[in-house]
């Protein structure tokens, strides 16, 4: 398999399987990882037990409490896990300025309201629209993807179609 230049390759995944993601979205999702193998799970099964101390688990409260968090907690780090395997780092140190690509920060303008905003492209698991970070695989990343600057596009989104003038892109 041929990697793009950037493009961290995982063995024995087909390029279908991989979520892209940045580095800082890597490291975070390793972090949570971390945090719950060896904070979260451990104070879990200590409540456990110290439950299960106070005898019939039938009407233990705190024992099903814990039980559920722990389900939680376990079936988290399956999913970080799964994450983690099938991701694609995305070096976004290279980045072209002339068109939009994974990683870049876009200035739009909403001609509907006349105002500005900023968006940047990241991975699914990483994205968080209200500080700005969105899909690549959302309806406006995709529209957004290889666009340049004086570029319209038109975007449906829950609120009705909204008319987008690329103003400028960042790296």
């Amino acid at each position: 398999m041929r990697a793009s230049p950037g493009v961290v390759c995982l063995k024995g995944i087909s390029s279908m399987d991989r979520t892209p993601i940045t580095k800082e979205g890597l490291e975070k999702l390793r972090q949570e990882l971390t945090r719950l193998e060896r904070e979260e799970r451990p104070t879990v099964i200590k409540a456990i037990a110290e439950a299960r101390s106070h005898g019939d688990l039938s009407e233990n409260a705190e024992y099903h409490a814990a039980k559920e968090r722990q389900g939680f907690i376990e079936g988290r780090i399956a999913e970080l896990h799964n994450k983690l395997a099938t991701c694609e780092v995305i070096d976004c140190s290279n980045l072209p300025d002339d068109r939009v690509v994974f990683g870049t920060t876009v200035i739009l303008n909403d001609l509907n309201t006349g105002e500005d905003f900023k968006v940047r492209l990241v991975g699914p698991d990483e994205s968080d629209a209200d500080n700005g970070d969105i899909s690549v695989l959302s309806p406006l990343g995709r529209a957004l993807i290889s666009k340049e600057p004086g570029d319209e596009i038109l975007v449906k989104t829950p609120g009705g179609i909204r008319k987008l003038e690329i103003i400028d892109i960042e790296i």
